[in-house]
C-alpha cells in the first residue's frame, strides 16, 4: 500500500514538473539570458563605454508566413551602453490581413544577458493588412557589465536574430449569432 502510494504521489509530481516545465524554462532564461535570450529594460544605463561591439541583425520568416522581413541595416558599430533604435522593414505579400509574432536570441548565447531591449516589436503580436509595408523597431544598449566579464574580453560582435511566425486565427463570434443561433449553424 506504502509503495502504491508513493508511486501515485511520484507520478503526480512528474506531470505536474511537466506541465511547469515550460513557463520555469522560460522565465529561467529571461532571467539569467541563458540560450540567447535577451534582457528587457525600462531605461537606459548610466554610463557609456569607449569599448565598441559590432551587432549584426538577422531576420527571418518561418514556413507558412507570406511576409518579407529584413532589417534596414546589416550591421552597426555601437560604444557598450549607448541606446541604439534600429528599423526592420516587414510586408505582407499576401492579399489577405496576417497577424504574426516574433521570436528572437542573440548569438553568443551568454551576451544575452547583456544584450537590453528596451523596446521591440517583438513584445506583442503584430497584425498586418493585406500588401501593407510597416517599419518597425528595436531599441536597446549592450550593458556596460559585459566589460566586467573576463569571459567576454574578446567579444566584439553580437548578432540579434528575428523569426516571425504565422498567428493562428482566434475563434470570432459570427455579428448578429447568439450561442442559440450557433448551434443550429
Amino acid at each position: 500500500m506504502i509503495v502504491a502510494a508513493s508511486c501515485g504521489v511520484l507520478a503526480a509530481t512528474m506531470i505536474g514538473a511537466a506541465y511547469a516545465a515550460v513557463p520555469l524554462y522560460d522565465w529561467f532564461c529571461r532571467t539569467t539570458g541563458f540560450g540567447g535570450t535577451t534582457m528587457v529594460s525600462e531605461q537606459a544605463p548610466d554610463q557609456i563605454l569607449a569599448r565598441t561591439m559590432t551587432v549584426r541583425f538577422d531576420a527571418n520568416v518561418m514556413p507558412g508566413l507570406p511576409w518579407r522581413f529584413v532589417p534596414e541595416q546589416n550591421e552597426v558599430k555601437v560604444r557598450i551602453g549607448e541606446v541604439v533604435t534600429i528599423n526592420y522593414k516587414v510586408i505582407n505579400q499576401a492579399a489577405r490581413d496576417v497577424s504574426g509574432q516574433a521570436s528572437y536570441n542573440v548569438t553568443p548565447p551568454t551576451a544575452g544577458a547583456y544584450f537590453h531591449k528596451i523596446n521591440c516589436f517583438c513584445f506583442t503580436e503584430q497584425r498586418l493588412k493585406a500588401g501593407e509595408t510597416r517599419e518597425m523597431a528595436v531599441v536597446f544598449y549592450v550593458d556596460p557589465k559585459l566589460a566586467d566579464d573576463p569571459e567576454h574580453k574578446n567579444l566584439h560582435t553580437i548578432t540579434l536574430s528575428y523569426s516571425f511566425y504565422l498567428m493562428r486565427e482566434r475563434d470570432r463570434p459570427v455579428a448578429g449569432t447568439t450561442d442559440a443561433s450557433k448551434s443550429n449553424l
